[in-house]
């Protein structure tokens, strides 16, 4: 048996494994399994953290925006009509923005309810259907606009051939990035200047370094999975959605499976006091996981 000094490399191999075992534990709470809150739901999605770690979802068979209350563990309806939204994220204002692909367009709902439509298409046509948006701190958003044609939509005719990555600027300008096969779940941290993208029927999900407003890097390939939804950690670990929630680190290194008993685990956020509690949407459901780890903001 060749040693390294006086470790052996089977020394070596457990003490690797042992790491790995450590890096769980310092994760995940034993015995701690993923809780359901409410299973009222056709399909939920689009969870999004406010500034006190409610968490806002979307029902969009429904035409349904709800929120979880961290104080009191109830879901509480928050607005109808809207839109049919899908993804949502907070601005930096607290307005939830939401990809309401009812009519191609993108919505600001203050906390009062009110509604304002800040983007209703591209270049005059009208976007395929805003599937999954994020803010950043100057005021603007970049989004998803694949194609998902759904059966309430009216008359729809695509106008814009292509499945793409906007830009908004916080001027209203609207700017096209890339495009991809069927771009969908969105997160970015200006902590970490990472913008990610997930391209689900390509089963990808890229990275691009964010260099300013609306600017990015070129792409790289992150990882050989595509995901419905995704949120990060503030460790740098990626959280993608499908099959239960799968962990990867910064690096694209699958981490950990979350299993969920649903047909299909659309997104994932955190919320809670703390920002340490996974708001995991799937299917008819929602379920809370609380985590040693906190969310990045």
């Amino acid at each position: 048996m060749k040693k390294i000094g006086s470790i052996s490399i089977i020394g070596l191999v457990f003490a690797l494994i042992n790491c790995q075992s450590v890096n769980y534990n310092k994760m995940f709470y034993e015995g701690v399994q993923p809780e359901k809150v409410s299973d009222q739901f056709s399909f939920t999605e689009g969870p999004s953290s406010d500034q006190h770690g409610n968490v806002y979802f979307t029902d969009q068979p429904n035409d349904k925006i709800y929120y979880w209350d961290w104080k009191t563990n109830k879901i509480i309806e928050f607005l109808g009509k809207t839109g049919r939204a899908n993804g949502t994220h907070f601005d930096k204002d607290g307005n939830l923005i939401t990809c309401s692909d009812d009519q191609g367009e993108i919505w600001k709902i203050s906390k009062d309810k009110k509604v304002e439509v800040i983007l209703k298409g591209f270049q005059g046509k009208r976007l395929n259907g805003p599937n999954d948006v994020w803010n950043d701190s100057s005021g603007g958003m970049y989004f998803t606009d694949p194609l998902y044609e759904r059966d309430y939509w009216v008359d729809f005719k695509q106008e814009i051939p292509h499945k793409s990555l906007y830009y908004r600027t916080k001027d209203g300008q609207t700017i096209k990035l890339e495009t991809f096969v069927q771009p969908n779940g969105i997160v970015g941290s200006e902590m970490f200047k990472k913008l990610y993208v997930s391209d689900i029927d390509a089963g990808k999900t890229y990275v691009y370094d964010i260099l300013g407003e609306g600017k990015l890097s070129e792409k790289k390939l992150f990882c050989e999975m595509g995901s419905d939804g995704m949120t990060l950690d503030k460790h740098g670990n990626l959280y993608l959605t499908g099959k239960g929630v799968h962990i990867f680190n910064r690096h694209g290194k699958k981490l950990y499976h979350i299993p969920i008993e649903e047909d299909w685990t659309s997104n994932v956020t955190f919320g809670g006091e703390n920002n340490d509690i996974l708001f995991i949407t799937a299917s008819k459901s929602v379920y809370t996981l609380p985590i040693k780890v906190k969310g990045v903001k």
